[in-house]
């Protein structure tokens, strides 16, 4: 039963993209033309800087449900065209939120050998070698992903930072030894169950967060981001792995594609900052 309802949730997830090109002639400078949200505010990624960041008494660490996934169960990953995407659980939740905000799916975004540094996100400027998504969706208000990822409330991302540092990630490995299973568009390879909080910062109590969008058209705004603090890292190996051994967008013509949307300008958007007050200078 749970593989059946992962495989129809990859199945919606992928029906509602179009294959994606990030430059080019149909890079992402032309998206506004076939979707306006593109071109609107609220749009991510953004770069994080001194100047819009609102410290947030409010926020709490976040709350993780069900992450921890038994090995008798699956996720599925597959290769969409665009990024690798590995479904998640339902019965995995976050809380902490303003609603109740359930898993879907999580997927990568890296760089290629002209643009090494493949986060969305960046920080006072700085790129990270790549940036994870753990896409969730309002599910006190939405009865799937699909219905819910055009609403102004309906999505809510956990955003994870990764930089390249030695040894070897063992969590993130559970991940990148199935990469060989899905180098090509469409196909698909089932990954035992593991704790998804282990591909997280230890830091839950320390991120940005902001209202924006979708990073790929049709870039809804749709999104409550939460961007970790501190980075994640992962082994050389396992960075040169992402950008090696997945073909993106057909079956050899485009291999090394970046998947990175980037920055965008601020226009409104405000970003609250939860931390402990020793980090922002402040008096608590």
């Amino acid at each position: 039963e749970s593989f059946k309802y992962t495989y129809q949730v990859v199945c919606r997830l992928i029906n509602l993209f179009p294959l994606l090109t990030f430059s080019g002639p149909d890079g992402e400078k032309t998206w506004p033309k076939k979707y306006p949200y593109c071109g609107g505010v609220f749009q991510s990624p953004i770069d994080f800087h001194n100047d819009i960041l609102q410290y947030d008494s409010t926020l709490l660490p976040l709350e993780l449900e069900g992450y921890n996934v038994s090995s008798t169960d699956q996720f599925m990953l597959t290769n969409n065209g665009h990024s690798v995407r590995m479904s998640l659980l339902p019965t995995m939740h976050i809380r902490n939120l303003p609603f109740q905000y359930t898993a879907a799916q999580l997927h990568l975004h890296w760089g290629n050998r002209n643009r090494p540094e493949g986060s969305e996100h960046t920080i006072s400027g700085r790129h990270f070698a790549a940036e994870l998504h753990i896409v969730h969706y309002n599910s006190d208000k939405y009865p799937d992903v699909t219905t819910a990822i055009d609403k102004s409330d309906g999505l809510a991302v956990l955003a994870v930072l990764i930089e390249v540092r030695c040894p070897l990630n063992p969590s993130y490995e559970k991940i990148f030894n199935h990469f060989q299973n899905v180098k090509y568009k469409d196909q698909v390879a089932l990954v035992p169950g593991f704790d998804i909080q282990e591909l997280l910062p230890d830091r839950l109590d320390e991120y940005y967060r902001y209202e924006g969008s979708l990073t790929t058209p049709p870039c809804y705004p749709s999104v409550l981001w939460t961007v970790f603090r501190h980075p994640v890292k992962v082994s050389q190996e396992q960075a040169s792995l992402n950008k090696k051994d997945i073909f993106l967008f057909s079956l050899s013509l485009y291999p090394k594609k970046s998947t990175i949307k980037l920055a965008a300008a601020l226009c409104v958007v405000k970003v609250h900052f939860c931390a402990p007050c020793h980090f922002l200078n402040l008096v608590c």
